[in-house]
């Protein structure tokens, strides 16, 4: 009982992350009917440049007794921006002239944009192509313990980074839900999504609309970016597998869930982190990222929108 408690706590902090990033896949692909692959790569941003920060506040400040409490904040707030920034000018530099081109163009364009945006990285004027490690800027005690069975039996622990990251990473989505279902903004995001020549004729500014859904996809890419550098504090470099995996399961993620469905985004970052931890736990974690997959291909067999996507058809 345990150890399957543990193992749930630890696939809703995963979750939270992949739900994070798949958000950003989604609402871009609402809006333009397209995939930025170079999304996760502004999350592998977002974390190297929280670690930036980190260390150039650490050496100014030089604190006798570890990381302030408010660093940590300062750091989020630092690299959303930064992201926030480099989203605005992705989208307005490399997918707006694209806007009535075939697919196909604007489709290798991404692929273009992510790989330039690994190799940047990876110079040492930038932040080299040497693995880091991230400070602790969050202590992490345990704020539960929960024993099961008597005198030396096993434990559940939840430290204080896995309830960060899931507080924070809830309190966003639901900033982002207010924002797409409560608010005119959302309306008009919504309305672009339907068809944005008549949100246009109706008064939308549709280019205004377009980036600030990326502006808003890469501060959450970013954010999940500072919390997964928080959980897993070994940085690799820009360009590594296993950032091209993250990426990669939070885009499965947003697919199962029903890409361009905001909730369904969230619905599939959990099914996926669901899956990948109790199939590594309880069947080998050698095929954590074989679990993934085969749930994609199996939602796509019996769903192809996925869970809570729903079938587009066109009147002739």
């Amino acid at each position: 009982m345990a150890d399957f408690v543990q193992t749930l706590e630890t696939a809703l902090a995963v979750g939270s992350l992949y739900a994070l990033i798949a958000l950003g896949y989604t609402m871009v692909y609402g809006i333009l009917k397209f995939i930025n692959f170079a999304h996760g790569d502004v999350v592998v941003l977002g974390a190297w440049i929280s670690y930036t920060v980190a260390q150039w506040c650490l050496k100014r400040l030089a604190p006798a007794d570890g990381p302030p409490l408010w660093l940590g904040p300062v750091v989020l707030a630092c690299a959303m921006t930064v992201c926030g920034v480099l989203g605005f000018l992705i989208e307005r530099l490399a997918y707006k002239p694209l806007r009535r081109a075939p697919r196909l163009n604007v489709l290798i364009t991404a692929i273009g944009v992510s790989l330039l945006l690994q190799n940047v990285g990876q110079l040492d004027a930038v932040f080299g192509s040497s693995p880091v490690s991230m400070p602790a800027l969050l202590p992490n005690p345990a704020l539960v313990r929960m024993s099961f069975g008597g005198p030396g039996s096993s434990e559940v622990v939840i430290g204080l980074v896995d309830a960060t990251i899931f507080v924070t990473a809830g309190l966003l989505m639901l900033a982002l839900e207010t924002i797409v279902y409560r608010t005119r903004l959302g309306a008009a995001m919504r309305a672009v999504s339907f068809n944005a020549e008549t949100a246009a004729l109706m008064g939308i500014n549709a280019n205004r609309i377009i980036s600030f859904t990326f502006v808003t996809g890469s501060v959450l890419a970013a954010a999940a970016g500072f919390l997964y550098a928080m959980k897993y504090p070994g940085l690799n470099q820009p360009a590594h597998t296993i950032w091209v995996l993250l990426g990669l399961k939070a885009f499965v993620s947003a697919v199962i869930g029903g890409i361009g469905n905001v909730r369904g985004a969230l619905l599939g970052g959990f099914v996926i982190a669901f899956v990948e931890q109790f199939g590594a736990f309880y069947i080998s974690s050698n095929y954590r990222d074989v679990y993934v997959f085969a749930l994609l291909i199996i939602i796509l067999l019996i769903r192809p929108t996925g869970i809570l996507g729903t079938p587009y058809r066109e009147k002739v």
